[in-house]
C-alpha cells in the first residue's frame, strides 16, 4: 500500500484568487464607465465647486468611445455601470481584507519591517528590484512587492471607495461630513481620479512583472492556485 503525504499547499488561496479575478473585471468596468463620466466634464478643481475651466488644475483629454463603457457618450447609463462596478468591488476588497486578517496572512506575507525602511536597505531593494532579483527571505513577496500590495490594498483602492462615496450626488445628503473631510466635493473628484490613475499605474508595472518573470505560469498559478514553493 502506498502512502501518500499531504497535498502541498497552494501558492495562492481560493479567495485570493476568486478577489484576483473578481477585482479585475470589476476595475475594468469602473475604469472605462470612468472615463465616460470624465468626459462629461473634462476638468478637475480643488475646493467645494468648479465650473470654470480657467480655475481648473487639470484638464484631462476627451477619451475615445472604444475605451469607454458604454462605447458612445451616455453619462446616465455610464453611472449605472460605475455602480453597479463599485458593489462588487467594495465588497470584495471587504472580503479580502477579512482574509488577510483572520488568516493570518497579512502579518506573514505583507508587513515590513522597519530594518527595511533604512535608507541603505531601500537602496538595495530597489537595486535588485531593477535587476530582476525578485526572491525574497521570511515572506512570499520581497519588499518593495509588500509595500506596493499595502499601498494599494491599503490606500487607494480604500480611497477610490471612500471619495467615489464622497462625489455621489445620492450619498451626499446622508453625509456631508464625508464630503468636508476632503475640503469639497471638487476636491474629493481630484482625489479620485488621482488616486484612480495611480491604481493603474500600478497594475501596469504589475502586468509588466508578470510578462517579465514567467506570464503562463504566473497565470496559471492564479487560476489553479499553483504549488507553494
Amino acid at each position: 500500500m502506498t502512502e501518500t503525504g499531504p497535498s502541498p499547499k497552494k501558492r495562492h488561496s481560493l479567495v485570493t484568487r476568486l478577489w484576483h479575478w473578481l477585482n479585475f473585471a470589476s476595475l475594468a468596468v469602473l475604469f472605462m464607465s470612468g472615463l465616460n463620466i470624465s468626459n462629461a466634464h473634462r476638468f478637475l478643481y480643488w475646493g467645494q465647486s468648479g465650473f470654470d475651466a480657467s480655475q481648473a488644475w487639470l484638464a484631462v483629454p476627451r477619451f475615445p468611445g472604444w475605451a469607454t463603457i458604454p462605447g458612445y457618450y451616455d453619462l446616465a447609463a455610464a453611472r449605472d455601470w460605475h455602480i453597479l462596478a463599485a458593489w462588487f468591488f467594495a465588497l470584495g476588497l471587504l472580503v479580502m481584507w477579512a482574509a488577510l486578517l483572520f488568516s493570518g496572512r497579512f502579518w506573514r506575507e505583507m508587513r515590513t519591517s522597519p530594518a527595511e525602511w533604512k535608507p541603505s536597505a531601500f537602496a538595495r531593494s530597489i537595486a535588485a528590484h531593477w535587476r530582476l532579483e525578485l526572491a525574497s527571505s521570511g515572506s512570499k513577496y520581497n519588499f518593495l512587492q509588500r509595500v506596493a500590495y499595502g499601498a494599494v490594498l491599503g490606500i487607494f483602492l480604500p480611497m477610490m471607495i471612500v471619495s467615489g462615496l464622497a462625489i455621489s450626488p445620492g450619498f451626499e445628503p446622508a453625509a456631508p461630513w464625508l464630503v468636508d473631510l476632503f475640503g469639497g466635493r471638487q476636491s474629493a473628484r481630484s482625489v479620485h481620479f488621482i488616486v484612480t490613475w495611480a491604481t493603474v499605474a500600478f497594475f501596469a508595472v504589475h502586468i509588466i512583472a508578470v510578462l517579465v518573470s514567467g506570464p503562463i505560469k504566473q497565470i496559471g498559478d492564479m487560476i489553479t492556485g499553483g504549488r507553494d514553493e
